[in-house]
């Protein structure tokens, strides 16, 4: 017999599935699922030598895959399609299954079909890779999958309208309900966290926070430095990625004068990393003109929430989103801009750049219990 969550109604069980789970993403989405009343069960891939997940999620680990490679993935996918009875069973007595990424979207497809079960199918969309966007043999059989299995598909969860005006209602059209979940930052209790002091300029200092995975972000905010020893440093911190930088990303860091690279960091370290620097780093070349242009990350809602105006380009999603709440400095021409930016930065001209973070609304940067439990409502499908 199920429990009980508010006003009677019976628990509602939800699977999530994710293809990475070390990323801190899921469990954000775990933690934000069960705040919401659901009972939460997890399964997905671990990536490369990520450690396995916390024991309390008693998670259903899938094997082991690697970044940026593509047929590896596609081969441990082929793998779990082999156990029918591990797919039925995955998915028996679930209200929903929320898939992460087409890989997961595939398992849980299976384990429906398999299953003959109406149970709703989530698909989440937080990042739309290069190879759905092809038109190579490749690209298209891939598409051809996901749109095979969007017809069954009950909701599509967005973190950013741009993936679908530029994917969803353009080189993959579907009927499927949208619902946009932005990657708001997740507080339970209590109000927004206090907004540090700022340090004291010069240097002035600019934070890169998050998934590392941006080359040429590193050469320009390297240049920037070079060219302004002693008025502008950088602070380092999160997750290489090992596809893009090796094994060393210190050694890439180290060849910068002035940048820091201060390792991966937990949740509850934001607060002392942002209130660190001045300005936080909002630039990803690492697919630009498609999945880089599109999204909203993460260290647009941290970065605000924290009272740290973003730096970011004008012309993509990001710097749309900063254009119309007021917010943040964009540019159009980062190498040629941003010297003469911090050249002319005054501590008034900052002080007004940070009074126009503080007035951002709560609710465009964070996510409460409320939110919490209308997620859980729309997944489901239950008022």
């Amino acid at each position: 017999m199920r429990a009980t969550v508010g006003e009677g109604r019976a628990e509602r069980r939800v699977l999530y599935m994710a293809p990475d789970l070390s990323d801190p993403a899921v469990g954000r989405r775990r933690i934000m699922l069960e705040a919401g009343g659901a009972d939460v069960s997890v399964a997905g891939f671990l990536r490369g030598k990520a450690p396995d997940p916390p024991a309390e999620w008693a998670a259903e680990r899938l094997g082991r895959t690697r970044d940026a490679a593509l047929a590896q993935r596609a081969l441990m996918v082929f793998r779990r399609l082999m156990e029918p009875w591990a797919l039925r069973r995955r998915v028996r007595g679930m209200d929903a299954v929320v898939a992460r990424n087409l890989e997961m979207l595939v398992l849980a497809w299976a384990g429906l079909a398999l299953g003959r079960s109406r149970t709703r199918l989530c698909y989440e969309v937080l990042d739309i890779h290069r190879v759905m966007l092809g038109q190579g043999l490749k690209s298209r059989l891939l598409r051809g999958v996901e749109g095979l299995i969007l017809k069954r598909v009950d909701l599509i969860i967005l973190s950013s309208d741009a993936f679908d005006r530029a994917y969803f209602q353009t080189l993959q059209p579907t009927s499927a309900p949208r619902l946009l979940v932005e990657n708001k930052v997740l507080i339970l209790r209590g109000k927004k966290p206090n907004i540090l002091p700022t340090p004291s300029p010069p240097p002035w200092r600019i934070g890169w926070f998050g998934m590392l995975r941006c080359r040429r972000s590193l050469e320009v905010l390297g240049r920037l430095v070079a060219s302004r020893p002693g008025l502008i440093e950088v602070d380092i911190r999160g997750r290489p990625s090992a596809a893009v930088f090796g094994d060393d990303f210190e050694a890439a860091v180290a060849q910068w004068p002035g940048l820091t690279f201060h390792g991966p960091y937990q949740p509850e370290a934001l607060p002392e990393a942002y209130g660190a620097v001045h300005f936080v780093w909002a630039v990803d070349f690492y697919e630009a003109g498609q999945n880089s242009d599109w999204l909203l990350p993460n260290r647009l809602y941290e970065g605000s929430v924290h009272g740290r105006p973003l730096i970011a380009k004008s012309d993509v999603e990001t710097g749309h989103w900063l254009a119309g709440h007021a917010a943040g400095a964009l540019f159009h021409d980062l190498d040629a801009e941003l010297a003469v930016f911090f050249d002319q930065l005054t501590l008034l001209g900052y002080q007004a750049q940070a009074e126009a973070v503080a007035r951002l609304p709560r609710s465009d940067l964070v996510a409460d219990r409320q939110d919490c439990r209308r997620l859980v409502q729309t997944l489901t499908d239950c008022a």
